[in-house]
């Protein structure tokens, strides 16, 4: 059986109520389908190389916050890039942490269905960027279509429910503006999300 590892770029501890609940810590993996315009991806491929790190190896470097995550009902955010495109990484790590630990994911949803129905049991809450609702904005940010997202979501949607569903909605400096972002998060409450977190991009030259 081949070894599934997580082309690991970076690790941020003592994460507070900001990718997830409690204390966390995000990992930040390579690889993602989308071509967003602001990408922090992008900026962390620039600095250094991915580091593929086995499940057990990750568990290793982060149990030193264990204390942490148990009193606060925190754990490991993965955070990317596109995290689910390393579901059986995701579920082979959720097997062996410690079961109190939270697993939470930061995705944009854009990927094949299976891979999202493959960790849908492992994961505790996922934090959905949906960038924006309308497909020529989205396509314009992303160069990709919309469409996969909103399946993606409905799905999850009806095979968890909205309480472990955290939905972003940015206002994208040149893309998009505050009516388009509210008109998002319109048609996001009509598809049964109940937990939105809209904001801004801060652009930084």
């Amino acid at each position: 059986m081949s070894i599934v590892t997580f082309p690991l770029l970076a690790l941020i501890r003592h994460r507070m109520e900001t990718d997830g609940e409690g204390v966390t810590t995000l990992a930040v993996g390579a690889g993602c389908p989308l071509h967003c315009k602001w990408c922090i991806n992008k900026k962390l491929l620039q600095e250094g190389n991915p580091q593929n790190a086995t499940a057990e190896e990750l568990i290793e470097r982060v149990k030193v916050d264990n204390l942490y995550f148990l009193a606060s009902g925190g754990g490991i955010t993965f955070g990317g890039g596109e995290p689910l495109l390393y579901a059986d990484f995701i579920s082979e790590f959720r097997k062996l942490c410690p079961p109190q630990w939270k697993i939470t994911l930061e995705t944009s949803l854009f990927i094949p269905r299976n891979y999202l129905a493959a960790v849908t049991d492992a994961v505790d809450l996922f934090i959905v960027d949906c960038k924006d609702m309308n497909e020529d904005t989205y396509r314009s940010y992303t160069g990709e279509d919309v469409s996969v997202m909103k399946e993606n979501l409905e799905f999850l949607l009806q095979r968890i429910g909205p309480d472990r569903i955290i939905v972003r909605v940015p206002l994208i400096p040149e893309y998009n503006s505050a009516q388009a972002q509210e008109s998002s998060a319109g048609e996001l409450r009509d598809m049964g999300v109940k937990r939105l977190n809209l904001f801004e991009y801060v652009i930084r030259s």
